[in-house]
């Protein structure tokens, strides 16, 4: 079915095995965010229609849960920098064009416009990771409600996109939010802290967490 001309999305439970639930769409402002809050995001390669995933089991981080190992208690001795929502488009283009990601990412140009103006309208942020005034990681993602979806994180420095991620679920924790949510599961975010839950739990929770007002607008604190 196509929903090039409507925003409403089928049932986040019908999609296949593989948690594709529809093609096709835009990506106004308008269909991401009801897309989120459904637990539904955008994710597809260059060239290729715009696919939409509802992943079954779903991946997600308690800001509580976060594990902090030896060595990242290590790097975050170092003097590195952490400022949120300064460096926004920075982020993005480096989390498509970090070297394990050339030729093979799914961050477009038309993502990077999409995400560039949910920031601007206060839905999207990033957390930057600095060292000697360089941006050396971070990460993106989404809030609503009291949930954050991660999208993306790099690195260019052992551990930055690590400190990242810490810097992350401390903030959310302090915030009172429920759940990051991680999408799709990955060893190395599990051995952060992040589990698996199946669809349904995770669904359930997501509109418990929108209940709440999303925090909108710029998080940068000086």
């Amino acid at each position: 079915m196509n929903y090039n001309e409507i925003h409403f999305f089928p049932n986040p439970e019908t999609s296949d095995d593989q948690g594709l639930l529809f093609i096709g769409g835009d990506l106004s402002p308008q269909r991401i965010l009801q897309a989120y809050r459904q637990g539904i995001f955008p994710w597809y390669e260059p060239g290729t229609p715009i696919l939409w995933w509802s992943p079954n089991p779903r991946l997600i981080l308690i800001p509580t849960e976060f594990k902090l190992s030896r060595s990242l208690q290590k790097s975050l001795k170092k003097p590195f920098r952490f400022t949120m929502d300064t460096a926004f488009k920075q982020v993005i283009t480096a989390c498509a064009t970090c070297i394990n990601r050339i030729n093979n990412t799914w961050i477009t140009k038309e993502m990077i416009a999409a995400y560039s103006q949910l920031h601007t309208m206060g839905y999207a942020h990033s957390f930057e990771i600095w060292y000697e005034n360089e941006l050396v990681g971070g990460l993106y993602g989404l809030s609503l409600g009291h949930a954050f979806f991660g999208e993306s994180m790099f690195h260019k420095m052992t551990d930055a996109s690590k400190i990242a991620f810490y810097y992350l679920c401390r903030t959310m924790n302090e915030w009172n939010y429920d759940f990051i949510d991680c999408q799709i599961p990955t060893t190395h975010l599990q051995s952060l802290g992040a589990k698996i839950i199946d669809r349904r739990e995770f669904l359930h929770m997501l509109y418990q967490s929108l209940e709440h007002p999303t925090k909108k607008g710029s998080w940068n604190v000086t």
